[in-house]
């Protein structure tokens, strides 16, 4: 029932207080001049005088005519101006990274520092130094020794000692 009262176009055709509503476009209303709304004036013609009067002051196709024209140096010196504000931007986000770098390197030597005291106490460096220095000299120290015979003696016993744990 209630599509039956609005019809096609969704609009309610009784309701209508017999004012036309505005045309869709310009061109419209200069062809069919009684679609344009009049409300706010007595009559027709009084409608009509206001309308040539404004017909005096402003010409549509006069002002459409000439575009505007573009002095490109404007143009371009607006996209150096924008290219050296980005350069200005992204040289300050860079001292803030290189300042964030430094910051996180120093933090983290403070970390290695607390770190090393921590777990071996008072001058770790000259510790961790001595156990680097006494690796090296044992390490000299077995290259120096004759290995072959040293296995050669070593692997009967080494034999014999594995040989007593599995046969239990």
């Amino acid at each position: 029932m209630f599509k039956e009262e609005l019809g096609d176009t969704g609009t309610n055709k009784d309701m209508r207080d017999g004012v036309e509503t505005a045309p869709a476009s310009f061109e419209e209303a200069s062809i069919n001049p009684d679609l344009i709304r009049r409300e706010g004036f007595a009559s027709d013609a009084e409608y009509r005088a206001y309308i040539a009067t404004l017909g005096d002051y402003a010409s549509v196709g006069d002002a459409v005519d000439e575009p505007f024209p573009i002095y490109e140096g404007h143009v371009l010196e607006g996209r150096l101006q924008e290219l050296r504000e980005e350069i200005e931007n992204l040289r300050a986000r860079l001292h803030v990274i290189q300042h964030q770098a430094a910051t996180v390197v120093t933090e983290n030597v403070r970390w290695a520092d607390a770190s090393a005291h921590a777990q071996l106490g008072n001058q770790p460096w000259l510790k961790l130094a001595a156990a680097m220095a006494a690796t090296f000299v044992v390490t000299r120290g077995i290259r120096r020794l004759p290995l072959g015979a040293v296995a050669t003696t070593a692997f009967p016993l080494v034999a014999a000692v594995m040989n007593r744990k599995f046969a239990r």
